[in-house]
């Protein structure tokens, strides 16, 4: 942890003089370059040997977390194990080397895949059509309310702008909703945690004729399954508008129910989340939107091209790999895992909705509130034991909310693991809780001053020098 090597930027082991490299003779003649182009003072680039450059970006690599390197329990986030065979197709030549521009006669492989992948897509959630433009899960959100608006708009139902959104939803629900220009309408919870029908059936009496759709996640942010789903689906389709569902939270429904078969007309797909694209610090993502029948046409244009190919191709041999047979297993393993660890540790930790989860559930920090440790503070501590910490302080139902979400992929020893780590930590609290509540010890960087960072952002070398 002492080595310069490890801690710096690569700005701060520049030596003047020093270089990596030699540029080739110049065989292209000399050409003028338009003062307009022309920088008014050199780069600020540092000048480093290669060995330095070397070994100062594999140290940096090496303090990388990701799913390959330990357990990832992001809760609502799906962080499972991307299978090496996914990676060899996605690297394929045939594949990787085509242009976005090419004539479509040319792209006739690239093509069958895309509708392969979308039968499969419609077989597994029991829709009919699939839009694969979108990017990522929240491009996605846009693309399926926008299907949405556009169908209002072609019956000339264009007082539905209101969208009914669960207090315990994604907060990119309620976000989408108005970058699309609609209004949101919260619905709350009951204390356990699934969709208050009666303060829903109260919306829908007041605002019937204005309701464009209600989105909602099965299961929900809690991991707990909606059992009424079709009574809610009812209600909003009698009164002309459509569900909408987020498939944020598809990975325990594989092989268990289709949204489609609830009453779902329009989903979108998260396919680095559930079918197992690595994802995280802003991408790759693809957020395919899925519809009922007759609902195609009113797909909006949100980008010319098929959305990330490759993250498509990982999906493929993802579902290909799995079969018919074993896809079905993904849900109940990922839910059987998710409850192994509630059941596990509710004695330490608060349990606000003690029942059977789905595949990720949420405690409300720490049993014995005595102690003052936070959320944060168990979250912190956890890297110390080489964890990445699960999602906190969501859904917001919970003043110390500590989502939980292992996949199918994690094996017993992970979990027991784990779970032994969580036990140690809420043993910690009682015992020494300073230790607990000034963690991380063992990292790179300390415990930064979250609010500080937030307020004074410095996003280069430049910035740093200036404050220093």
């Amino acid at each position: 942890m002492n080595n310069r090597l490890y801690g710096n930027l690569i700005f701060e082991l520049s030596k003047e003089g020093r270089k990596g490299y030699s540029l080739p003779k110049n065989n292209f003649g000399s050409y003028e370059i338009p003062a307009s182009m022309m920088r008014n003072e050199e780069a600020a680039l540092p000048e480093c040997d290669e060995l330095t450059v070397v070994r100062h970006y594999t140290n940096l690599s090496n303090n990388n977390f990701g799913v390959d390197t330990g357990f990832y329990p992001l809760g609502s986030c799906t962080m499972k194990y991307n299978p090496k065979i996914n990676e060899e197709m996605a690297a394929l030549p045939q594949f990787q080397g085509l242009h976005p521009e090419q004539p479509a006669n040319t792209t006739k492989g690239a093509l069958a895949l895309v509708s392969l992948l979308e039968k499969s897509l419609c077989e597994l959630t029991g829709l009919a059509h699939f839009t694969f433009k979108p990017y990522a899960g929240a491009h996605g959100e846009l693309t399926g309310l926008m299907t949405i608006d556009n169908y209002h708009r072609s019956r000339g139902d264009m007082q539905r702008k209101k969208v009914i959104v669960p207090d315990s939803a994604h907060g990119t629900n309620p976000a989408s909703a108005a970058v699309c220009g609609l209004e949101i309408v919260e619905v709350k919870s009951l204390a356990d945690g699934t969709v208050d029908f009666e303060d829903l059936k109260r919306l829908v009496a007041e605002e019937g004729p204005n309701i464009a759709a209600m989105m909602m996640t099965n299961p929900n942010t809690l991991g707990l399954f909606e059992t009424r789903i079709p009574e809610i689906a009812k209600l909003i389709h009698d009164c002309g508008g459509l569900m909408y569902y987020d498939g944020a939270n598809l990975n325990p429904m594989l092989g268990a129910c289709r949204p489609g078969d609830m009453g779902f007309d329009v989903m979108h797909i998260n396919l680095h989340k559930t079918f197992s694209t690595p994802h995280g610090g802003g991408g790759p993502g693809s957020g395919p939107v899925g519809v009922r029948e007759g609902l195609q046409e009113f797909f909006p244009t949100v980008s010319p091209y098929h959305g990330n190919f490759a993250v498509m191709m990982r999906a493929y041999a993802y579902i290909l790999s799995l079969g018919k047979e074993h896809v079905k297993e993904v849900g109940p393993l990922a839910v059987l895992n998710a409850n192994y660890i509630k059941e596990s540790l509710k004695d330490v930790y608060e349990l606000p909705i003690d029942t059977v989860c789905c595949h990720e559930f949420v405690f409300d920090g720490l049993k014995d509130k005595s102690t003052g440790v936070t959320t944060m503070d168990v979250a912190k501590r956890l890297l110390d034991y080489g964890y990445h910490a699960p999602t906190i302080y969501f859904p917001l139902l919970f003043h110390e909310s500590l989502m939980v979400e292992p996949t199918e992929n994690e094996s017993k020893e992970t979990l027991d693991g784990f779970i032994a780590v969580m036990r140690k930590i809420a043993e910690e609290a009682k015992t020494d809780p300073e230790l607990v509540k000034t963690a991380p010890h063992n990292t790179p960087i300390g415990r930064v001053d979250d609010v500080l960072a937030a307020k004074q952002v410095i996003v280069n070398y430049r910035q740093l020098k200036a404050k220093a």
